[in-house]
């Protein structure tokens, strides 16, 4: 298996947000989605892919029709998508994403959080390079033969394809396809998969360190106190960082 398998099965293992994160994170989504290209789910492919999402953390129905809602109101302000780039002690890189309507607030936090646990705030393309930006679709895999499937999929850029296993809300255990491509695939793959009626489930970005960095227990504990506090301000979406997780 190759990189994007070995990350997702580290994703896994520390699940850094609680639900109510993940909620947060996508309505800010709906929003940027929304402004970008309008309410209309059937015309907004980015907005659709939003959804999908929302759903795949059992986000209420509700609660997407209302962030839609609020989305449309063209008094409010819009959130603005900004990449912060920093080191933890002991050498590992850091990537923060963060979305927001006050970058001055945004930034100050970032950098408070740094100084604070023996961190740098780097500067633009200081770590960003250590990562590549991917896309990654999960699909319904039933009745679907993956190795064809990648065959179809490789003239679209994608890189790994592979079963993933899940617990639903009940505790059952669910299978389904994970497909990793780069970044700029993702129009292309997402077109390809509506078009041949193959159900996804959930789709994203993410950034795959090209090396990882492993620690000692008492190092990887100082990191974590950082990537503690920077997950939990309200204006970061996704943290990454270069050092190897343990099992």
């Amino acid at each position: 298996m190759g990189r994007a398998f070995e990350f997702r099965k580290a994703r896994k293992m520390k699940r850094w947000s609680a639900m109510s994160k993940a909620f947060t994170r996508i309505g800010k989504d709906i929003v940027m989605a929304v402004k970008e290209g309008g309410p209309d789910p059937d015309t907004n492919s980015k907005l659709r892919a939003v959804i999908q999402n929302a759903k795949a953390v059992n986000m209420p129905k509700d609660n997407i029709e209302r962030a839609i809602k609020r989305a449309s109101d063209k008094n409010l302000g819009d959130y603005k998508e900004v990449l912060f780039e920093g080191y933890a002690p002991h050498g590992i890189a850091i990537l923060v994403e963060t979305a927001t309507d006050n970058n001055t607030r945004t930034v100050a936090n970032i950098r408070s959080y740094f100084n604070k646990c023996d961190g740098s705030l780097g500067t633009s393309g200081s770590t960003v390079f250590m990562f590549d930006h991917t896309c990654n679709f999960k699909i319904n895999g039933e009745g679907l033969d993956i190795e064809e499937l990648e065959l179809e999929l490789i003239d679209h850029g994608v890189e790994e394809i592979f079963e993933d296993t899940d617990e639903d809300a009940d505790g059952n255990e669910q299978t389904s396809v994970l497909i990793y491509a780069p970044f700029e695939s993702f129009g292309a793959i997402q077109s390809y998969l509506e078009e041949n009626s193959i159900e996804i489930l959930s789709s994203g970005f993410e950034r795959i360190p090209q090396v990882t960095k492993e620690l000692s227990p008492e190092q990887a504990a100082d990191v974590e106190k950082l990537l503690e506090k920077i997950e939990e301000d309200d204006d970061v979406q996704n943290v990454y960082h270069t050092m190897k997780e343990t099992e």
